[in-house]
């Protein structure tokens, strides 16, 4: 068992006190920075969180080092309005994610034997259960985008045995799936068809669980495949696109592809 201690690390130290000093700074003397709110701060915060997410899928360190530390001001941010109010500061936050951590780790901090990711995962999810949560699914925001949403609720559900045994099964069941919505097209259920393609994703997010692929991750790389892709075609047509075929795209398309 690990004792848990407060370590000293002087250089992060000193740097998030300067950010505090910062933020103490910004609130009190910048126009702008006074009128923020909890609620103004809101879709900002998640677009950097976005921002975080692209720079992660790219690989840019000098990106993820720069969205990490606008994330990081924000979270100051919010902090600090809500010690302005006398609800909490930012050491209340720090000290309740710290006392999280050490709860929710007792096979470091306790005599909690887990030697395996899945054995800790499920220790988790059991003691979040202890201390209030009403379902394994209750940790799953509503605001989640719907794929990363069916991804996590997969994750959560496995860790208690919730699962196909191997891959095989899950892409037996994409099959089976796509049958269905097969089906559901041929007899121009529109109801249906929506269900059945939505169980087609769920399922394709679930192999792609099985794979160790991050469906989000693998979509949004497509996505700017995609787009490179089209832009090239709009770069490099002689024509408006409006007056193309779809063969003179296609030409232009697989011109691309070996650029690539």
């Amino acid at each position: 068992m690990i004792e848990h201690h407060n370590a000293k690390f002087s250089d992060a130290t000193d740097a998030f006190r300067r950010l505090l000093n910062i933020m103490e700074d910004l609130r009190q003397y910048c126009p702008w920075d006074k009128k923020q709110t909890l609620e103004s701060l809101r879709i900002l915060t998640i677009e950097e969180v976005y921002e975080l997410s692209e720079a992660i899928i790219a690989s840019d360190y000098q990106d993820i080092k720069e969205e990490l530390g606008d994330i990081l001001l924000h979270l100051v941010f919010y902090a600090k309005i809500a010690s302005e109010n006398n609800h909490f500061d930012i050491a209340d936050s720090i000290h309740s994610v710290c006392n999280k951590l050490v709860e929710r780790h007792p096979h470091i901090y306790g005599d909690v034997v887990a030697n395996t990711e899945e054995e800790v995962k499920k220790n988790w999810e059991t003691i979040k259960l202890k201390t209030g949560k009403k379902s394994v699914l209750s940790g799953v925001p509503n605001g989640l985008p719907a794929m990363v949403k069916a991804y996590r609720m997969q994750e959560k559900t496995a860790q208690f045995g919730f699962e196909w045994e191997d891959r095989h099964g899950v892409w037996d069941k994409v099959k089976e799936e796509v049958h269905e919505l097969e089906i559901a097209v041929q007899n121009n259920d529109k109801k249906d068809i929506e269900m059945e393609f939505g169980d087609v994703l769920f399922s394709l997010v679930n192999y792609g669980r099985y794979l160790k692929i991050d469906p989000e991750a693998a979509l949004e790389k497509v996505n700017k495949k995609f787009k490179k892709r089209f832009e090239y075609i709009e770069v490099n047509s002689t024509k408006p696109l409006e007056n193309m075929t779809l063969d003179e795209m296609e030409s232009l398309w697989q011109e691309a592809k070996k650029e690539e």
